[in-house]
């Protein structure tokens, strides 16, 4: 069993041969592009829109919303996999798929099925949009029946982070196995454009309105090669911006120089949550192995300072027992820039950084913290406790813990969205052939 009373496969010699083995099945296979989706987008809801936190709930394959503010009240639940049995039809008849999706399993998912990564609702509040990992795609699942409008398979054989345009229009998803991202349209599913990355793309950001994309890639993160010295082993990890226009890069930060320079030899360059200040300046950022956050300034393309976080006395100090490689996993800015939320996944705490003198907070006990983002107000953060099947609510200004709320099996990613007033969960849980265009 594993620290937190679930099972853990993470074996570091069984990881290393099917990390292998994954590699020759995607060397024989070739990472070929995948198919487009579409579907014709749905009426705005008459009643008006809600804003609701999206709870993905990863192992379980449904997402729990929440209300937004306050005590963060259940709204309702909805089944993002509703074609599962269809699914693992397909992967079953194929031995290459299947092959990912148990390594998937066995690696990422910690002995169980990724099944929601991330999630946005569309601008009109009709629709969610789903990365499964697991299934390899993004999909597109209507609200008020529960079926799935579109389906986008990805290249390569795993879904990841997304990030949603400011205007709505736009979502781009992370291919980690293929080192791609494709910008999809959010109301068709169809792809719009699509740029190459480092080894395995994690987080993707937008900036300047929408204007430029930026993507982390993490490189290999379920090798049991966690050892400082076996950190080139890691892969080709960098931020790619793009033009989220023309899907030509613009700039590539290789942080591995800028730790260096900074005197931070001993730090990973896979960088993973991230966060700009308001106005686009300053970028805040975890890495892989850290018990904090690093500071960088975009304009001068530096690193300017480096936050070190309490350690739990009870964590392992085997870097090969930390999930996927992430110590510290969660990180939000109160709307104003003056505070940061920061999930210590492995320490099993969150705190509150104020970002003029990085001087942490209370440390609020939590278990196995996921994720951390920001409540509807922006009075409060809202991190995913994914050892314990809840998300909790603390004040940004007080650092003091809010509320907790029970949700689904291992919770993730939480997002804000809109649903259609009155909305409680689908009509019904039927599932119309979702169009898929090779």
């Amino acid at each position: 069993m594993s620290r937190y009373g679930r099972t853990s496969s993470r074996n570091p010699a069984r990881s290393l041969r099917l990390a292998c083995a994954l590699a020759l099945a995607g060397l024989a296979a070739g990472l070929a592009p995948a198919a487009a989706a579409s579907s014709p987008a749905a009426p705005p809801p008459a009643g008006g829109l809600r804003e609701v936190l999206f709870v993905g709930n990863n192992w379980e394959g449904t997402a729990d919303v929440l209300a937004s503010t306050g005590d963060l009240a259940r709204v309702g639940r909805i089944n993002v996999i509703p074609d599962k049995e269809e699914r693992l039809r397909e992967i079953y008849l194929n031995p290459v798929k299947l092959g990912f999706f148990l390594g998937i399993r066995a690696t990422a998912g910690e002995g169980h099925d990724q099944f929601v990564d991330d999630m946005y609702t569309t601008p009109d509040g009709t629709a969610v949009v789903v990365s499964r990992p697991s299934f390899a795609d993004v999909v597109s699942v209507d609200l008020r029946s529960g079926r799935i409008n579109w389906r986008f398979p990805v290249a390569g054989y795993r879904s990841d982070h997304m990030a949603v345009s400011p205007d709505g229009t736009r979502v781009a998803v992370s291919a980690s196995t293929a080192n791609t991202v494709h910008v999809l349209d959010i109301a068709t599913g169809r792809q719009v454009g699509s740029f190459a990355t480092g080894d395995k793309p994690h987080e993707n950001t937008f900036t300047q309105g929408g204007g430029l994309l930026w993507n982390s890639s993490i490189g290999d993160v379920t090798s049991a090669l966690d050892a400082p010295w076996l950190d080139w082993t890691k892969g080709d990890r960098r931020l790619t911006v793009v033009d989220a226009r023309t899907f030509r890069t613009v700039r590539t930060v290789d942080m591995r120089e800028r730790l260096d320079a900074f005197g931070r030899r001993d730090l990973s360059d896979a960088v993973r949550p991230m966060v700009f200040t308001p106005d686009e300046s300053t970028l805040y950022f975890q890495v892989s192995f850290f018990n904090g956050l690093v500071e960088y300034d975009v304009a001068a393309d530096r690193i300017t300072r480096v936050k070190t976080l309490p350690e739990n006395p009870a964590t392992s100090t085997d870097r090969t027992t930390w999930v996927n490689d992430s110590r510290h996993h969660g990180l939000s800015m109160s709307p104003d820039g003056t505070k940061l939320c920061v999930a210590g996944t492995m320490d099993d705490y969150a705190t509150v950084v104020d970002r003029a003198t990085l001087a942490e907070g209370p440390l609020i006990p939590a278990d196995k913290p996921y994720w951390a983002t920001v409540d509807g107000d922006g009075k409060g953060c809202v991190i995913s406790e994914s050892g314990a099947d809840r998300v909790t609510a603390i004040d940004f200004a007080t650092g003091a813990k809010r509320v907790s709320v029970p949700v689904g099996d291992h919770p993730q990613r939480v997002r804000l969205g809109r649903v259609p007033a009155g909305w409680s969960g689908p009509e019904g849980a039927r599932r119309a052939p979702e169009p898929v265009r090779e």
